[in-house]
């Protein structure tokens, strides 16, 4: 074996096709010092057994546009590097046996269009013309993606590896890490079996192998290795080469020409996790032994779907491990944990059709330090550090193996690993009818069922089961007083006599102002992105009280951690668990607050954006003017051990004001309504303020100024590429939720970011961003110059740049 090198810019960990492209993009983009070290083989763990489909139709847009990247760099590949690949652009065929599955297949086919990949909604007819094998009896539909296709995963490993290598990369094989080297704050390189590497970058990209790596060091990545079945078939009567790759959803699986053969395969409901005691030091191009009697139920199925499977024989019975994760989405980017430590690793069985957008994507990230796109549903700081926890991750992917396939509907809410997190209003709320959903493991009340009936999902693309429930809920938000459990928001105290100036740097508003006051404020990183959408609460000279919203706990933490001057004397700490949140919202929320408390909570005496303690019941807690539903309103954070003592206080005194428990679905068709936003929806790190009709929260003059004010002058010199709009559909049944295309005549200027029903308005309400039809700069904003696509179909709908629900705001400030 050659001498490994002493230093070097990034070292990868992991031979698989995930490692061989980062190494192949880091060099592609000018990196001559890149190691990759693999334990055994390339392509030895997973990646050697991959199925080989290469589908570029992903959930969102830009997974979507990560994978279609994958499909232009395999198709030239071959001719770059003079190694096979085995690529086959023979496209893929999506199937539908019910109205649902077809609803969304052909709401994915608008979606498509945002980004010119050509997706064609075809029937019956049509997928038994295109795949004659094929059984279409009970087809209703289904979807058509003519540059779809296969490859050779193994070959794709080698032709990224020889790329690589051809640009400066150096490739050991059979070199063991056996340490991650760190300092506390940042990575310093890795120990092998050869020797130490000291490197700027480690990248973690070891498959079903990075939990435990990662957990060596205090990194979180969750995942878990599940079985994964495929069947040959030799002799199958009726194959074509040319067949396209065959998706039968509903059943589960999918089929697909392999060297003369039919591949057939399975994504299970109920998947079979493994590895549960470790992974064999010695697992290399290992099959494990699997159990016929669980896939048998799959084979009945392929065997309806393609008759002539029933005279075939079985060449190969096939079961390897594959790893996934907990939402069935990757784990990419640099860990909050350790500097310069990055994740690549949890691709839920889909590595070979996502490589080759991850490569470029982690390369560009290491290069400049954050993310070159809106790469949140990916954020390995999504990721909350009870997740690696192995029993919960057990249980969890025995459902997320299954959820590739299974129907993705709205509001879809996971069945295992339940209750990991409850608010201290658990019970209770659970005792007042709720729904409950999980969100980052929280158990949270999303709607409330009737008196006397059993709360629990029908799952639907139309009105959902739960929609009257939640238009009784806005009513009473709208009209009485509402309550809502927000308990888990995330919470931080920055302390310290420099916290006022670090946190003023890190914010677009000017946090600078008296204690009792609370600020509604952007972070920004240098292009004017938005990192993160929150409050700040001044509670002293020397402390400030930081909210979020609890998907973002990890990530804004680091944000700010990261911000903080090491000679800088202020102190972060997360205190999401010593206190719960009780919002009280609505036009009477003032008058039962007032008959429970003896302070004063008039507008005189408590304007909006105070916040202070009061009395309330026997506890002492702070109260907060703000809203999320465009109503008079108070967040209400009470330490965890009054919290059920307060509630029932006011649920106690609430029934003379109409007091009812409302949920995270009432909550966001109020927000709709009022046009707030959503970090990681309306507003993301590609979005700017100016843009996103923020920008009453910038302080552009404030002493010091602020991350990302340069880039923001810029914007306003120059003008807007695009704006953030409100829509409202004319007709009222139609159900929007994201993704649908914006036409503007007879081009598409943008996308809807977030839909929900807006009862207070009678009809679908969604915001998206507009953008000029040259790509120049967006002048007036028609009202009625725009159309949403829905499943195929263009809708009027009013356009606004103000919130449609109470446009002047007097209904907060009363």
């Amino acid at each position: 074996m050659a001498d490994l090198p002493k230093k070097a810019r990034v070292v990868i960990v992991g031979g698989g096709v995930i490692g061989c492209s980062i190494a192949y993009h880091l060099t592609q983009i000018g990196f001559d010092d890149v190691v990759l070290l693999e334990r055994k083989a390339l392509t030895s763990g997973t990646t050697w057994h991959a199925a080989g489909l290469v589908g570029q139709l992903r959930p969102s847009i830009n997974m979507t546009k990560l994978a279609k990247y994958t499909g232009e760099l395999y198709r030239g590949l071959e001719a770059e590097t003079g190694q096979a690949t085995g690529y086959r652009q023979c496209g893929s065929i999506s199937m539908a046996t019910n109205a649902e599955r077809f609803e969304e297949l052909k709401r994915s086919a608008s979606m498509a269009k945002v980004f010119d990949l050509p997706v064609h909604v075809i029937s019956p007819e049509e997928i038994r013309a295109l795949a004659p094998i094929v059984n279409v009896d009970d087809i209703v539909g289904g979807i058509h993606i003519p540059s779809d296709g296969y490859a050779n995963a193994v070959d794709i490993t080698q032709a990224l590896a020889k790329g690589a290598r051809n640009r400066g990369a150096r490739i050991f094989e059979n070199t063991k890490v056996t340490k991650i080297r760190h300092d506390g704050t940042r990575v310093t390189g890795v120990d092998t079996e050869f020797g130490p590497i000291e490197a700027d970058h480690v990248v973690l990209a070891g498959g079903m192998w990075t939990r435990d790596l990662a957990a060596s060091i205090g990194v979180t990545v969750p995942l878990h290795a599940c079985e994964h079945y495929y069947v040959l078939f030799e002799g199958v009567a009726g194959l074509d080469p040319g067949l396209p790759v065959i998706r039968d959803y509903d059943h589960c699986g999918y089929f697909k020409h392999d060297a003369g053969k039919l591949l057939v395969g399975a994504f299970e409901p109920n998947a079979r996790p493994w590895g549960m005691d470790g992974i064999p030091e010695d697992f290399c191009f290992d099959e494990i032994a699997g159990s016929f009697d669980h896939f048998e139920p799959m084979l009945m199925d392929a065997m309806r779907r393609v008759p002539a499977l029933e005279n075939a024989g079985i060449q190969k019975f096939f079961c390897g491990p594959e790893s996934f994760t907990p939402d069935v989405r990757y784990h990419l980017g640099e860990s909050p944990e350790l500097k310069g430590c990055f994740v690549a690793a949890g691709l839920n069985s889909i590595g070979l059709q996502s490589a080759g957008g991850v490569g470029k994507v982690m390369a560009e990230w290491i290069r400049d330090g954050i993310p070159p796109a809106d790469l949140w549903t990916v954020d390995v700081r999504r990721n909350m550090p009870f997740q690696i926890n192995r029993k919960y991750l057990r249980e969890r992917v025995t459902e997320s193996l299954g959820l590739l396939y299974a129907t993705h509907y709205p509001f879809k809410q996971y069945a295992t690993a339940r209750g990991v997190r409850k608010s201290a209003l658990h019970d209770r709320l659970a005792a007042a009818g709720a729904c409950f959903g999980e969100a980052y493991g929280w158990e949270r009340a999303n709607w409330y069922g009737d008196a006397g009936t059993t709360p629990e999902y029908r799952y639907s693309y139309g009105r959902q089961n739960w929609f009257d429930n939640c238009a009784a809920e806005c009513h009473a938000v709208r009209h009485d007083v509402g309550l809502f459990d927000q308990s888990s928001f995330g919470k931080f105290r920055l302390e310290g006599r420099d916290a006022c100036a670090v946190l003023n740097r890190v914010c677009a508003n000017d946090v600078d102002v008296a204690p009792g006051r609370l600020v509604y404020t952007q972070w920004l990183n240098e292009k004017g992105g938005i990192e993160a959408d929150l409050t700040v609460t001044r509670l002293s000279a020397t402390a400030f009280l930081i909210v979020t919203g609890a998907e973002t706990e990890v990530r804004d933490f680091d944000w700010l951690k990261r911000h903080i001057p090491d000679d800088a004397h202020a102190v972060l700490t997360n205190v999401t668990s010593a206190m719960g949140v009780i919002s009280i919202m609505g036009p009477k929320s003032r008058d039962l607050l007032q008959a429970l408390s003896p302070d004063d909570l008039s507008d005189a005496g408590f304007p909006f954006a105070t916040s202070r303690e009061i009395e309330l019941g026997y506890a002492l807690v702070r109260a907060s003017r703000i809203t999320y539903v465009g109503e008079l309103g108070w967040e209400i954070y009470v330490p965890t051990e009054f919290m059920a003592g307060v509630h029932d206080e006011i649920v106690a005194h609430g029934a003379a004001f109409g007091l009812k428990h409302c949920g995270y679905h009432a909550l966001n068709a109020l927000r709709m309504e009022k046009g707030y936003r959503h970090w990681g929806h309306d507003i993301t790190d590609e979005d700017t303020p100016l843009e996103a009709g923020l920008g009453f929260a910038v302080r552009m003059d404030k002493p010091g100024g602020f991350i990302g004010r340069e880039a923001l002058l810029r914007q306003k010199a120059e003008g807007l590429r695009q704006r953030l709009v409100q829509f409202l559909l004319h007709d009222p049944a139609p159900m929007l939720y994201h993704n649908e295309p914006i036409w503007q005549g007879d081009r598409i200027a943008g996308y809807v970011r977030s839909g929900m029903y807006a009862h207070g308005l009678g009809a679908a309400c969604a915001l998206g961003y507009v953008t000029a039809p040259d790509g120049g700069v967006v002048g007036a904003i028609g009202a009625d110059h725009y159309e949403i696509e829905i499943a195929g179909v263009r809708h009027r709908a009013v356009a606004s740049l103000k919130p449609l629900f109470d446009p002047t705001g007097a209904r907060i400030k009363c």
